[in-house]
């Protein structure tokens, strides 16, 4: 695509974060349908799935970007999505979140201070996998994405536990939080999917379909995405950490909004820190297919957006434990300090890449 003008690539660009965009509703819909109808969603299943459907975007990029050698932007798309995913919980708070309080004093509970918890143990070993040495490799495989791999399915576990009971009083529930349990609007939107008829078969073949369109998009969107930045003198890794990141990020948006605006706060909540636990975990086929070592090759760059997701996930970890009542600018102050870290902090990226 490199051989297209600047105007083209951007008309490609924006059809693939649209086509994003329309099928990741879908697949959300549809994952609502699935999980319910094939009792998932209270099990490790429907954790994996819903994980899975709605980081499609990313695992396209991974995929494409390591198959062509393009590390650097398969990094900086895992680790910079991880930061604008978190930021997508400020404009659910802003844009979503109706009433008089915020997004974490409705959302409180100790099961997603225990998944924010998650995603911080999975970044550090990111962090600490940056210094391993990148001959330690055997069989296209090392250490780290086989540990973040495990973690994860730990972590999942524990969670599993966590959402059925805990030894606190109220099982781990804030008083005056969100009205009805977690994952109603899951049921909700199954239950109007039976009533216009739609059978599990067709959700399964909407679903899929939906899956295509994005994987497809997703691979449209990094290839034109790595021109434009070639175009306008923006290194990969930078547009692989903000624009790139920013596209493949819609579905989380679309999907937390409905999830807000049906009054599921826990469960926005959850899909974006469930994502981000996630994320790190496509660094194992990354190394698998690239055949190389790729987070001890992670520039300055990348572990600065580490440690910059890592803040701004225990900032709203503070927030569901403290639940601000106050709203500022239409959004819970610890949302106000996330915003305005990230703005801080993409500064300093684009400082660090002057510099280097």
């Amino acid at each position: 695509m490199s051989g297209l003008p600047l105007v083209v690539l951007l008309l490609i660009f924006a059809g693939a974060a649209a086509a994003i965009w329309v099928a990741g509703i879908q697949l959300s819909d549809q994952t609502d349908v699935l999980s319910t109808r094939l009792h998932l969603g209270a099990a490790l299943g429907g954790l994996i799935m819903l994980a899975v459907a709605t980081n499609l975007p990313e695992i396209a990029i991974v995929v494409s970007a390591a198959s062509s050698g393009n590390v650097g932007v398969a990094v900086g798309n895992i680790l910079g999505g991880i930061a604008i995913q978190t930021l997508v919980l400020v404009a659910l708070d802003a844009a979503g979140v109706r009433g008089r309080h915020p997004l974490t004093y409705r959302a409180a509970s100790l099961v997603l201070v225990l998944e924010a918890a998650l995603v911080v143990a999975v970044l550090a070993v990111v962090v600490a996998a940056s210094q391993l040495p990148a001959t330690l490799i055997a069989f296209r495989l090392t250490p780290a994405p086989v540990l973040i791999l495990v973690l994860w399915v730990i972590g999942l576990l524990l969670l599993r536990r966590a959402g059925k009971s805990l030894p606190w009083q109220e099982s781990g529930e804030a008083p005056d939080g969100q009205e009805r349990p977690r994952g109603h609007s899951q049921q909700k939107a199954e239950q109007d999917a039976a009533t216009r008829g739609v059978s599990t078969t067709r959700a399964a073949v909407v679903f899929g379909l939906a899956a295509i369109v994005t994987l497809v998009a997703g691979v449209v969107l990094e290839r034109s995405g790595d021109a434009i930045a070639g175009k306008i003198g923006l290194s990969g890794v930078l547009f692989g950490a903000t624009v790139l990141a920013a596209a493949t990020s819609l579905p989380e948006l679309s999907t937390g909004l409905t999830s807000v605006r049906a009054g599921d706060y826990q469960l926005a909540v959850s899909d974006i820190f469930g994502g981000n636990a996630f994320l790190p975990v496509l660094f194992l086929p990354a190394t698998v297919l690239s055949g190389k070592a790729v987070l001890p090759h992670a520039a300055s760059t990348d572990i600065y957006l580490t440690a910059l997701a890592m803040l701004l996930t225990l900032v709203y970890a503070a927030g569901l434990l403290f639940r601000p009542q106050r709203r500022v600018a239409r959004m819970g102050v610890d949302s106000l300090v996330v915003l305005v870290l990230y703005l801080i902090g993409l500064g300093g990226l684009f400082a660090i890449a002057a510099g280097g």
